[in-house]
């Protein structure tokens, strides 16, 4: 990854989805009901970045305690839903699967939450960082001028 010297900034004229999902290892022992959940997410990744029409745009995963957390971005809530729906794709029977498997038994907890990014209704600041979150979904922007503090980010470059 290359590092950006300096400061920069995300800038987008459109909006983006930005997508955590996650699961939660509520019974360690349970290793028949979580590992399925857990390794049905590398391909379903590896489906989106090869589909440069998907609408995903960057993803990062975490892993803390019990629980794995993945942030994405995507260029639209359609194009989300799309892939989520997808017949198809990796997700679809994944979903079904782990509704059979695991269904209410509590062993594996899943959730996500979905936001819109609208220009000019978010800020970001990355100092010598390479492209992340929205700096990695979104233009990459020298942190200058009106650019240069949170404030005037947030009211975005049309205001």
């Amino acid at each position: 990854m290359d590092i950006h010297n300096g400061r920069f900034t995300a800038h987008s004229d459109k909006p983006l989805v930005l997508f955590l999902i996650g699961m939660r290892l509520n019974n360690l022992l349970a290793i028949s009901k979580w590992w399925p959940v857990a390794i049905a997410i590398p391909p379903m990744l590896h489906e989106l970045q090869q589909n440069k029409d998907s609408g995903f745009l960057w993803q990062r995963t975490w892993i803390s305690g019990r629980n794995i957390m993945g942030m994405q971005y995507w260029d639209s809530f359609e194009k989300l839903l799309a892939y989520a729906q997808d017949r198809e794709g990796k997700h679809f029977p994944a979903w079904g699967a782990f509704n059979r498997a695991v269904g209410n038994d509590g062993a594996v907890g899943i959730w996500h939450e979905t936001y819109l990014v609208e220009p000019g209704k978010s800020e970001s600041i990355y100092v010598n960082m390479p492209r992340f979150g929205l700096g990695a979904a979104a233009d990459h922007v020298p942190a200058q001028g009106r650019m240069a503090q949170a404030q005037t980010r947030m009211q975005g470059t049309d205001s």
